[in-house]
């Protein structure tokens, strides 16, 4: 089950230039006692998102809890193959989340350290920035 929005206010977006800030909310861990966090900044897809959820969530046994403190609120949209240049924008094929460079995007908690770890570590194998795992102060 991906994420994506239930309405939107613009069907398509302007894709907009690259994120050069480094994210000033969402840095600190809140929920959870352990999570992870970009080192850059990017775009990830629903699709990304949930295959590092799923990864999670397989190695800790669904024990414990998972929070994802990013949602995919921006339409991609794709031309389809062998479409020739000009006749307008593509339609929506996915959704994806801008992400700033210190924003916390996975938090876990009721699991140990070292197991929290290692899942975080595939769950970053899934995603397209850097990533720093991080516990609560």
């Amino acid at each position: 089950m991906l994420l994506m929005p239930r309405k939107v206010k613009h069907r398509k977006m302007q894709r907009g230039g690259r994120i050069r800030k480094i994210s000033s909310k969402g840095t600190e861990v809140n929920f959870g006692s352990f999570g992870i966090k970009a080192m850059n900044s990017g775009l990830i897809s629903a699709r990304q998102i949930e295959a590092a959820r799923r990864a999670m969530t397989r190695y800790i046994q669904r024990g414990g809890k998972v929070w994802i403190r990013i949602f995919p609120s921006k339409p991609m949209t794709e031309k389809g193959a062998q479409v020739p240049m000009g006749k307008g924008k593509g339609s929506v094929d996915h959704f994806v989340a801008k992400v700033r460079g210190g924003k916390v995007l996975f938090e876990m908690d009721g699991v140990t350290e070292e197991v929290a770890k290692k899942a975080m570590s595939l769950a970053s194998y899934k995603l397209g920035v850097k990533t720093r795992f991080v516990k609560r102060r």
